[in-house]
């Protein structure tokens, strides 16, 4: 079964590393036969939240957030790349995700982060997984922490060291599995 999974970056820096995981991860996906499109808040340039999507009246959200709750209502899950910001996520994944409520609800999330450091951004993780099911998308149980991130990614996205291809295989099997299960479920209705 062919899904939606966006991989949602996290930073905006100049000198980002996530890039890195993002683009390995829409590998891997496209790989398996899924369309993995980036939303990229450097990109989008997003404004600092004022309204929500859904507080704008219908039609009259600015064009990008139009764009972007097309992409995640027609989503089957999404794979969030954070780094970690003094223990915590950063501001501009934090803006993303807040710009949209109900246009992730039924949907699981998986979480990749990741440091320069040794412990790969798990603190910011455990952050991002209460936030992920207050928005409605509850994060699968298994994340994806990638320490060292320049050292373990080059520029494209190329794995330097074995294990983080096998650990991704196994995160992206249990992440499909769940984005399948709830799809089928989401046929059938949904609680409310």
């Amino acid at each position: 079964m062919s899904l939606v999974i966006p991989v949602i970056l996290g930073s905006v820096r100049s000198d980002r590393q996530g890039i890195r995981a993002a683009r390995f991860l829409i590998a891997r996906l496209e790989e398996r036969g899924h369309e993995a499109p980036l939303v990229d808040p450097a990109e989008l340039k997003l404004p600092i939240l004022d309204r929500m999507y859904k507080e704008y009246p219908k039609g009259g959200a600015p064009a990008v957030l139009e764009d972007l709750a097309g992409l995640l209502r027609r989503s089957d899950a999404f794979l969030v790349v954070s780094a970690e910001y003094n223990h915590s996520i950063p501001p501009a994944l934090s803006n993303t995700l807040d710009h949209f409520l109900e246009e992730y609800s039924w949907r699981p999330s998986g979480i990749c982060c990741y440091s320069a450091g040794q412990y790969g951004g798990v603190r910011a993780a455990m952050q991002l997984r209460a936030m992920l099911a207050e928005l409605g998308t509850s994060s699968i149980p298994s994340l994806l922490p990638i320490p060292r991130i320049g050292k373990a990614l080059d520029e494209a996205g190329t794995p330097a060291e074995e294990w983080l291809g096998k650990a991704a295989g196994r995160f992206l099997d249990e992440l499909v599995w769940y984005a399948e299960a709830l799809k089928a479920q989401r046929a059938g209705g949904t609680p409310y």
